[in-house]
């Protein structure tokens, strides 16, 4: 076992899901270029607010296991709690390899005064968060773990306790025919008895409508288990993420006479980009990255929410139907949202409501420290 603490380990650490999965025609290679900016601290908004230790494990002159281990400092104010994360959680099948990762990120986090580990998430809640425990048979889509069956057993064979699922469930176009009566008709009402108007986000003004997004998210999500406010550092860094897969259809705000109430950002799914990439631009990476959107046919609703002052204004089904109505006329004909928690009944309502299914399930774990 040992920390990463050289290029070469850094290395090592990005690569090994490459060696792990490479054979498996689900799993998804990530930009390696990508990978290392976002593992870096002068890039990563964590490290003005938390601090992370990568580790290795190996076996025989061999990697063959990883794990980050994560304090997130204002969540922890936020929370008001002593929390330790874990992510980045890649292993061979074996025990003794997934055991002594685990107790590498205990010993860590215990040395900070951690109280609790929660995981895998890489590195918060807002970004690849969870083992895939159900739908190992589907191709991840963006910011989606992929999992094989065996890293569940191990890391409940490990002691590791579930604290929370999470969803992602599917809607195609095909679906608004079946979709409850009641969402068109909220969704009018919106618009008629509200004066709810949608703003799409351009561009020019990504930064700025972050700003906006955040508001609206630190409203909307403030009672969700995991949350913690966005602050600038972070909106800075996710406005470059952003960037990258900008789509000026699916970036949306909800407004009632110009202030703004509810917010969507869709992002489609440039993970058919990278599998054709094989994580690397040249030599011909970048030509599959411009053209993207002649074959990308799904989008993922990453967020969709609405302020908690307004959310019996209909202001939610006008974002759907809106969701619809583009599916319709511009296409991906079909999407996944999420992450939903388990836990949260008018959101998974909310998706029955339009027809959809659940088609992944990624479990959060827990340990007392």
């Amino acid at each position: 076992m040992r920390a990463v603490r050289s290029r070469r380990e850094l290395r090592e650490f990005i690569e090994l899901p490459f060696r792990l999965h490479s054979t498996q025609p689900q799993w998804v290679p990530p930009l390696r270029l990508e990978r290392h900016a976002f593992l870096s601290r002068r890039f990563n908004a964590l490290a003005r607010h938390g601090e992370w230790r990568l580790f290795l494990a190996h076996r025989d002159g061999r990697v063959a296991g990883r794990i980050s281990a994560q304090v997130d400092h204002a969540f922890n104010a936020f929370q008001g709690n002593r929390w330790g994360m874990f992510g980045f959680l890649e292993i061979e099948d074996d025990p003794e390899v997934v055991a002594a990762l685990l107790e590498a990120a205990r010993g860590w986090l215990r040395e900070r005064g951690c109280e609790r580990m929660v995981g895998p998430m890489d590195f918060t809640a807002n970004d690849e968060l969870g083992v895939l425990v159900e739908g190992h048979d589907l191709r991840p889509i963006v910011r989606q773990p992929w999992h094989p069956p065996h890293y569940q057993r191990l890391c409940e064979e490990a002691g590791l306790e579930k604290e929370v699922d999470v969803f992602f469930w599917y809607l195609h176009i095909a679906d608004r025919e079946q979709a409850l009566p009641v969402l068109f008709e909220l969704s009018e009402a919106a618009e008629r008895d509200h004066g709810v108007r949608l703003r799409k986000m351009t561009r020019r003004t990504l930064r700025r409508d972050l700003d906006t997004f955040a508001e609206i998210y630190n409203d909307a999500w403030k009672r969700n288990w995991g949350f913690v406010p966005y602050g600038k550092e972070d909106l800075d860094a996710y406005a470059h993420e952003l960037q990258l897969v900008f789509d000026p259809d699916w970036f949306m705000v909800a407004e009632i006479e110009g202030e703004p109430v509810g917010v969507a950002i869709t992002v489609p799914d440039v993970y058919q980009a990278l599998k054709r990439m094989d994580g690397r631009l040249l030599p011909r990476g970048w030509w599959h990255w411009i053209t993207r959107r002649r074959y990308i046919d799904i989008v993922r609703v990453g967020f969709l929410g609405v302020k908690e002052a307004y959310q019996h204004t209909g202001v939610a089904a006008r974002l759907y139907v809106e969701h619809f109505d583009l599916a319709a006329a511009i296409g991906p004909p079909q999407g996944e949202t999420g992450w939903i928690l388990e836990t949260n009944t008018a959101m998974n309502r909310a998706m029955e409501a339009m027809h959809g299914r659940i088609v992944k399930r990624y479990r959060v774990y827990q340990q007392s420290l």
